[in-house]
């Protein structure tokens, strides 16, 4: 793996730990604790990273590479979410931070890939050491599924408004 000071920057940028600044002794010291936790996992362009329904224990980081995220919708097609890549500084699998919680999508490589790995286990015991790193990625993680909520009722709204409206035109 890439020494701390390489993949310090790296971290800085992924939206969970955007609130640690790189130049703070003491910031550097939580992020520290978990890069000496992280695993480096290699993925070849078509392999299943996360699959939609299993079980979960790990978040990663997209280190390198280009992903597909994809869901099965209730008739048992797959739908494509989105294609995203390393420079985008995306993270996935961080719900498992909380809980071992079913997978919502597919994350496939679409090229090959390098995550760094982290157990919800061993963040949540760095946790224990450092309250001040699961204070700060569990505000970020109650904000980003606040702003998911949200969405998800905007997106809602107009589906039954769709519908209302198919309704009232087959009438």
């Amino acid at each position: 793996m890439d020494s701390f000071e390489q993949v310090l920057p790296k971290l800085v940028k992924i939206q969970l730990f955007s609130d640690f600044d790189p130049a703070s002794e003491e910031d550097q010291r939580i992020l520290k604790a978990v890069y000496d936790n992280l695993s480096i996992q290699k993925f070849k362009a078509g392999q299943k990273i996360i699959k939609e329904g299993e079980t979960g224990d790990s978040f990663f980081i997209l280190y390198s590479g280009q992903v597909l995220i994809t869901r099965d919708t209730p008739a048992g097609d797959v739908i494509a979410l989105a294609t995203l890549t390393s420079e985008q500084n995306i993270f996935f699998g961080e719900t498992s931070i909380i809980s071992n919680d079913t997978r919502s999508a597919t994350v496939t490589a679409k090229t090959e890939c390098t995550t760094l790995t982290i157990s919800g286990k061993k963040f949540l015991e760095i946790c224990d050491r450092e309250p001040v790193l699961g204070y700060r990625v569990l505000a970020v993680l109650a904000k980003r599924l606040a702003n998911t909520v949200r969405e998800m009722n905007k997106d809602k709204a107009i589906l039954y408004e769709a519908l209302c409206n198919e309704i009232e035109i087959g009438v």
